[in-house]
């Protein structure tokens, strides 16, 4: 009798450990949903506003109706995210956090679904401008010699960042150059797995006219930087390097430089306040 009843307690048996396991996963989903949410209402600390209002002034131009959307989404990215000291950094402290966070933030206040760059696995952060190993698959602008780098942003989930240009960026409000908004603009390219300058859009018109009016202007950079065109770049030329580069440079000027760039190329303007789903030049 023992024999035969053996095999069937074994069953039952581990009908309790999966379902057992099943509840562990459930509870802990559970509580990651509860404090993702405590997160995305958790205001700035009188510490954490001092150090923007000093190191990202742009942030206090910001709308009401953004304010605490902001301070909630920049929360989420500082505690969420996995951030790596690199290149002799001794650690990345939560003031490096919270600035790097509040910048790219900034990207996502009006986009309806963003999942807070779910394919981001990594933010590694060295204290200056670092060497090019042969793994990046964007860049931002080199600095004196070939192949030191300000930022890159790798396919395989990671934003690389020099600490000293976040400051840099953070602090110059409106000289066009943010290595943080140009690599996580490089990570919302890349949502749709094909970095190639065009976004996940809500519709086919949308994508329609973004490759109109984008390659348009893609195509006029090219000709200016390349000495072709009668009047020198308003972007900066490194958006000439290829699309996927020239839309994170126009993200960089939308953000930084939103009142001349609706001036100069307002369709452009325009195609990038729809994606973004903000106004900059308004504030």
């Amino acid at each position: 009798m023992t024999a035969l009843l053996a095999p069937e307690w074994g069953g039952i048996g581990l009908l309790t450990l999966l379902l057992g396991f099943g509840a562990l996963l459930f509870f802990r989903k559970l509580k990651q949903r509860r404090l993702h949410r405590q997160r995305l209402n958790t205001p700035f600390s009188p510490e954490e506003r001092a150090i923007l209002d000093r190191d990202f002034p742009r942030h206090r131009h910001l709308p009401e109706e953004f304010e605490i959307r902001f301070e909630g989404f920049t929360r989420v990215l500082m505690e969420e995210k996995n951030f790596e000291a690199c290149g002799g950094l001794s650690e990345v402290t939560a003031e490096m956090k919270l600035l790097i966070s509040a910048q790219a933030a900034m990207l996502l206040l009006g986009i309806p679904r963003h999942d807070f760059y779910p394919q981001l696995k990594s933010i590694l952060v060295y204290p200056g401008a670092f060497r090019d190993r042969g793994r990046r698959r964007f860049d931002l602008r080199e600095a004196d010699d070939r192949g030191i780098l300000l930022g890159e942003s790798w396919e395989s989930g990671s934003v690389v960042l020099s600490w000293d240009s976040v400051v840099a960026g953070g602090r110059n409000e409106d000289d066009g150059v943010n290595v943080v908004i140009h690599e996580f603009a490089h990570q919302l390219d890349q949502m749709n797995g094909v970095a190639e300058g065009v976004p996940i859009l809500p519709n086919r018109e949308a994508y329609a006219r973004w490759a109109d009016v984008f390659g348009r202007h893609f195509d006029e950079l090219v000709e200016e930087s390349e000495g072709r065109a009668e009047q020198d770049p308003f972007l900066d030329p490194y958006g000439a390097t290829d699309p996927s580069e020239f839309f994170a440079v126009v993200s960089e000027t939308f953000f930084e430089e939103s009142a001349d760039l609706k001036l100069e190329h307002p369709e452009l303007y325009r195609e990038l306040s729809l994606f973004y789903g903000l106004d900059p030049a308004s504030w």
